[in-house]
């Protein structure tokens, strides 16, 4: 086989992707399926998450496609997830931190356990996903992370201060990581979106004044794919991309180099 083709496919990986039944994280299981890799999906809705699965596994017959319920911004649901992988023997070589979520508030508005709950989905959870998935990347010889960040990470983009807080360290967590585990054989690595038609921002897009505000700031003057995004991941996780690590890509159309 040739190595360069070998470099820019998946056979013999498994991703665990979490928020996998919707949106970005639906994308990417479908996009890293088709370069070859085995699915590990985790999702909060048991029913919806089930479809996905059979979905998948009659779209790619030549993988295996696996589903686990779970809300990992619960620890109990963390260790559960990490129990049903040990129970199978899954040979984890990708995590794809795609769960979060966000509230959209003033700053002075906020309840404290709105706040905290905010950083609970989208900072701890990756944290201890990381954390529990090392064992099972250390196995494997071409081990990456993807941490589905945000442009809210590093420019005001009205999400919220915590939501921007929570990604800022997402991306910080990813640099740090990096470093650290190299030894470990293991690349760390982030995404940045900016909008992407998801059914998240469905609301503040159906605003038709807000719609042309954002794409004034856009330079490619177009919402962005969750499959935009799934291709930028899947590239951080290919062989091929083997000397990149602590690095946060910006999928954003050019939005950062404008501003908002």
């Amino acid at each position: 086989m040739n190595s360069r083709i070998d470099a820019w496919q998946l056979q013999g990986h498994t991703a665990l992707i979490t928020g996998a039944s919707k949106g970005i994280g639906y994308a990417v299981a479908r996009e890293l399926a088709g370069m070859g890799a085995s699915l590990l999906l985790v999702a909060r809705d048991d029913d919806y998450l089930e479809q996905v699965r059979i979905e998948l596994t009659d779209d790619f017959p030549e993988i295996d496609v696996l589903a686990f319920a779970a809300d990992v911004s619960e620890a109990e649901d963390r260790l559960a997830v990490f129990d049903w992988i040990a129970d199978m023997d899954a040979p984890v070589s990708l995590l794809i931190n795609n769960a979060g979520g966000n509230l959209p508030k003033a700053t002075l508005d906020y309840e404290e356990d709105e706040y905290r709950l905010i950083f609970e989905q989208n900072l701890f959870s990756a944290f201890e996903m990381c954390r529990l998935a090392h064992p099972h990347l250390t196995e494997h010889a071409n081990a990456a992370i993807v941490n589905v960040g945000s442009v809210s990470g590093i420019t005001h983009v009205r999400t919220g201060s915590p939501y921007g807080m929570t990604k800022a360290a997402l991306h910080q967590l990813t640099r740090n990581l990096a470093a650290e585990w190299a030894i470990d054989g293991i690349r760390v690595n982030a995404v940045a979106p900016w909008y992407i038609r998801t059914q998240r921002s469905e609301p503040a897009l159906a605003d038709a004044d807000y719609l042309d505000e954002v794409l004034d700031h856009t330079p490619l003057r177009r919402i962005g794919e969750p499959e935009e995004v799934a291709a930028a991941i899947a590239f951080l996780c290919l062989p091929a991309a083997s000397y990149i690590t602590g690095h946060v890509l910006a999928v954003d159309g050019g939005f950062l180099h404008y501003g908002f």
